[in-house]
């Protein structure tokens, strides 16, 4: 750690990272830089009339902090005179550019694609495109051009509480739209494959092409086209769950573990040409020429492009005997990326990437010095043991406050998959190529085939060990926050005890414990009536503190419901109940009027409820409201849409409030 913080350029960078986080967070461009630019010229006055080290060094920093805000808002693409949003037209042709494939949908194949032209006007901007399924299935590929007719949709809000909020997710890529079609719609113009990009996406295309008509099954060509080419789009949900289950999900995701053993191969195979004259660079323009094109041939994702830029510059560290090489390219390779791509910065696999391989760095040593086994194979072991674990608490707390679970098990699955990675990569290559020229012989295709469909088992069965598997963790981001804090302090006190490290450490456990006391008591404090938004279903919460009454029409599904399990683990419910929904329901002072398709009720005197209408009740709203005046009438996600527009348009004439959770999401009242 201390090499990190005695090293200039990660200082700089820190000030970057806050830059561009504050201008993403606040949007200071357009509301300070006036502001910021007196703030600058105010600290150059200082410096040159104080002329001190140390407020040059804060100069430094602040020139960097207004670098982050300017590359995000010059990034924008909505802010530039070309983008597409600028000119949508009504009955507009817009022509699309398929820049990635993505994992299809239930009901939809979808894509990355950029817009470059509305009618005759040169566009700029990315879209989400979501094509129909249906029997004839026709996949488009990276570079092809297709028509269209404008049809322009923005991107929903989550509609219940802690729900994956994917409007947000897009806009950390840059993508504010989308657009929903059939294949019938479309019309295909071109695909350019002169192209850099064209030409590896074709070679791409060919070496799955090749490998499929092979006698690999389907799951072992999914999983191997995720680790060799970085195409995840067909591994099962399944897979991928009991990857994550058993802690070895980033095995799947070509990252630093992947880009590492390829740049280790390399080394090896490429080593004697340092025998002849010139022969370490020519080594190190073929090694950074093939991980760059390995990065290409994968997408160049965030986790591929972070990676191979990191050992890139590690090789280039080592090739000029640079001290604390990796240090150095770790820094290196995040201002180079962020600087290109600033919006990588909240992409959730960048950020896990580069804490694991900041754990690696910083903690790995401290852990491994603890014990030193003589024998060579335990003393690999520790080391890949304390690797894997100097990796899990690096993202432990931003694995706790995204996913909400943490694999007990994972240091098993390492230590039984990443020493053999390397193998299965080497191995892969040797396949890949073969395939693509047709030659690859029949015993290899048995072998590595059973190597992959090994692989899986392993997971599987390391997934199928529930008791270890620590899930639904309720986790805010005030206490990831702390929790980081407190993993630095205590590894700063490890290093060098003294006492006033271990009153800094003693003191974030008690700020920790004070966080966790302070969210207990909002929990218990809280009291919710909540009419959750489920299609074609009904689901209802009444909320008292840190339990949940939930009413509903459903069979035991209700009990896999992701609407409940977020808002549960989000809000810290300890114990949840169900029943069916009754015609009544009281909330302190208010009552809760349920009508649905079915019954008679009795609403003699009854003045002022919440009105919740469900499964689409043949009723004249116009005549209840005249009779109860209701204080809002709410329409779940059970009823027809037709009869929700005709109840819409029946309370705005009374000037009744009306929600709909189809439109506006779950109804929350709060007491």
């Amino acid at each position: 750690m201390e090499k990190l913080l005695g090293y200039k350029p990660f200082h700089f960078l820190l000030f970057l990272v806050l830059g561009i986080s504050f201008q993403f967070y606040t949007d200071y461009w357009n509301l300070g830089i006036v502001t910021s630019l007196c703030i600058f010229l105010f600290l150059v006055l200082i410096c040159y009339l104080l002329r001190r080290s140390s407020f040059f060094g804060l100069l430094i920093g602040s020139v960097f902090f207004l670098i982050g805000i300017f590359i995000l808002h010059n990034g924008d693409a909505t802010k530039d005179d070309k983008y597409f949003g600028k000119h949508i037209a009504n009955n507009a042709a817009v022509v699309l550019k398929i820049n990635s494939i993505l994992k299809s949908g239930n009901y939809h194949q979808k894509y990355i694609a950029e817009v470059i032209q509305i009618n005759q006007k040169i566009t700029t901007g990315e879209v989400l495109l979501n094509i129909q399924k249906d029997c004839l299935l026709v996949n488009f590929n990276i570079n092809d051009k297709i028509l269209l007719k404008n049809n322009f949709v923005g991107v929903s809000e989550p509609l219940n509480p802690h729900q994956f909020n994917y409007k947000k997710y897009l806009e950390n890529k840059g993508i504010r739209q989308q657009i929903y079609s059939t294949k019938k719609e479309i019309l295909f113009l071109e695909s350019d494959i002169s192209s850099p990009f064209g030409v590896i996406n074709k070679i791409r295309l060919n070496i799955q092409n090749s490998l499929d008509q092979y006698n690999f099954s389907k799951e072992e060509l999914s999983v191997m086209n995720a680790l060799l080419l970085g195409q995840r789009q067909d591994i099962s949900k399944e897979l991928t769950a009991n990857y994550s289950k058993a802690g070895a999900v980033h095995i799947l995701a070509i990252s630093g573990l992947h880009v590492g053993i390829i740049l280790v191969l390399l080394s090896f195979v490429l080593k004697p040409l340092e025998r002849v004259k010139r022969g370490k660079l020519i080594k190190l323009v073929l090694i950074i020429s093939f991980l760059w094109f390995f990065a290409i041939l994968a997408g160049m994702s965030a986790s591929v492009t972070r990676a191979v830029t990191m050992f890139s510059a590690l090789a280039l560290g080592q090739f000029f005997n640079k001290k604390n090489a990796v240090e150095q390219s770790l820094v290196f390779s995040m201002f180079i990326i962020v600087l290109w791509k600033p919006l990588f910065l909240f992409d959730i696999g960048f950020q896990l990437s580069y804490l694991a391989v900041f754990g690696i760095i910083w903690i790995q040593p401290l852990v491994y010095n603890v014990w030193a086994p003589k024998l060579y194979i335990v003393a690999k072991g520790w080391q890949l043991f304390t690797v894997s674990l100097a990796a899990q608490i690096g993202v432990l707390p931003l694995s706790l406050f995204y996913f909400h679970q943490f694999p007990g098990l994972f240091f098993v699955s390492n230590l039984l998959i990443i020493p053999f990675l390397g193998v299965i990569l080497g191995t892969g290559i040797i396949v890949v190529v073969l395939s693509y020229y047709s030659v690859l012989p029949t015993f290899m295709v048995t072998i590595y085939g059973s190597i992959i469909s090994i692989l899986n088992k392993t997971v599987v069965f390391i997934a199928k060990q529930e008791t270890f598997l620590f899930s639904d963790i309720s986790f805010s981001a005030t206490k990831m926050f702390f929790l980081y804090l407190i993993i630095i302090a205590c590894f700063q006190f490890i290093q060098k005890r003294n006492t006033k490290r271990c009153i800094f450490f003693l003191s974030l456990v008690l700020v920790y414990q004070s966080v966790s006391f302070y969210e207990k008591y909002k929990t218990e404090i809280t009291n919710q009536f909540i009419v959750f938004h489920k299609s074609r279903n009904s689901i209802v919460g009444k909320r008292i503190g840190a339990r949940l009454e939930v009413y509903h029409n459903m069979d035991t599904l209700i009990y896999n419901q992701n609407v409940l399990k977020n808002y549960t683990v989000g809000e810290r419910i300890k114990e949840v109940n169900y029943d069916e929904i009754s015609n009544f329901l009281q909330i302190d002072n208010q009552v809760i009027l349920f009508i649905d398709a079915n019954g008679n009720y009795d609403i003699k005197g009854l003045q002022q409820p919440i009105l919740v209408l469900r499964q689409s009740p043949k009723i004249n709203l116009e005549r209840l409201i005249k009779m109860l005046n209701p204080t809002l009438v709410i329409a779940d996600g059970s009823n027809y849409k037709s009869y929700v527009s005709l109840w819409r348009a029946s309370c705005l004439e009374l000037q009744t409030p009306f929600w709909s959770t189809r439109e506006k999401g779950a109804y929350i009242l709060k007491k």
